[in-house]
């Protein structure tokens, strides 16, 4: 029998204390954890004093590094993940401060560390456990799952091969991040662990969700805005910065991933949202410049939206 599987946490944060420190608390009660890791984007809201005082939980080590400037999720992960794998992790559970793991969520997931490569648990609203925060479109047609109870039915035995939702409780192992590579800490937010998710797809890595295991997360509305007569949605949030990473990074994706006819309607789309379903010649203006800068490869213009 070979040397135990090296497990570590790898959790990124952004100013949100109180979540974190529940977080914290939770993985100490988790079995199977070697280490937690937490990278926080530079916080203003005393996570940094917080974390240089926190050095265990449970029985289980807490290490910290406070970034000098805020990164976003696609750099924090990028950071952690390159971290855990220097500390002889085996596998790296990566996880965002807002979710809340069972307490067996990993035990869970573990049973299936032979047989795959990038796995995750269900991710459902805190609230109503029942429902799924992020719907899933279920394999082999176009239904999209909005119930645990439909995606359990739709699952061979404990999982649902083909799918994941990173970063979200999701298991990766070191043979995959050494074929693959890192995050793209440049997307910021938004499309970063769609894009990871794909290139593991790409690179023949076997995924698929866990469905008795899940995180806990608060609930983050509607996703998307109907529009065409409701045939299709759109991602209208009404933060300018998170627009702005999601018409870059999701044109990018497209592009690379799926292809210039791809790319072209999504451009469709946003022209179509912005002059018919939702008018507002701002949110065109900021699109296209948007996407100007993903096709150009300028991945530094969400800095003038940060505070």
């Amino acid at each position: 029998m070979g040397p135990p599987t090296r497990v570590v946490a790898v959790v990124v944060t952004f100013n949100r204390l109180e979540l974190l420190q529940t977080l914290v608390r939770r993985l100490g009660e988790i079995p199977g954890l070697a280490e937690v890791l937490v990278i926080d984007n530079a916080s203003s809201d005393g996570t940094d004093t917080w974390l240089a005082a926190c050095t265990a939980t449970g029985d289980i080590p807490v290490r910290s590094r406070s970034l000098a400037t805020n990164r976003g999720g696609a750099g924090g992960f990028h950071d952690g993940l390159a971290w855990a794998l220097d500390t002889g992790a085996d596998l790296v559970w990566l996880m965002d401060d807002d979710g809340l793991p069972d307490v067996d969520c990993l035990p869970l997931l573990l049973e299936h560390r032979d047989d795959l490569d990038f796995w995750g648990p269900l991710v459902v609203d805190e609230s109503d456990p029942r429902r799924l925060v992020f719907p899933i479109r279920l394999p082999g047609g176009a239904k999209v799952a909005h119930a645990v109870d439909d995606v359990r039915r739709a699952a061979r035995g404990d999982r649902l091969d083909g799918i994941v939702i990173p970063f979200n409780g999701v298991l990766v192992t070191k043979e995959l991040v050494e074929r693959i590579g890192l995050p793209r800490e440049e997307f910021f937010i938004w499309g970063d662990d769609h894009e990871y998710r794909l290139r593991a797809e790409e690179s023949g890595a076997r995924v698929a969700t866990i469905v008795t295991a899940a995180v806990r997360h608060p609930s983050v509305g509607n996703l998307g805005t109907p529009m065409m007569w409701g045939l299709t949605t759109y991602n209208d949030s009404p933060s300018d910065l998170k627009h702005y990473c999601m018409a870059r990074n999701n044109l990018v994706n497209l592009r690379d991933y799926r292809g210039p006819l791809h790319a072209l309607a999504f451009v469709v789309k946003t022209v179509w949202f912005y002059t018919f379903s939702r008018p507002s010649l701002s949110r065109l203006r900021l699109s296209a410049g948007a996407m100007r800068a993903g096709i150009a490869g300028d991945f530094e213009g969400h800095r003038r939206f940060l505070r």
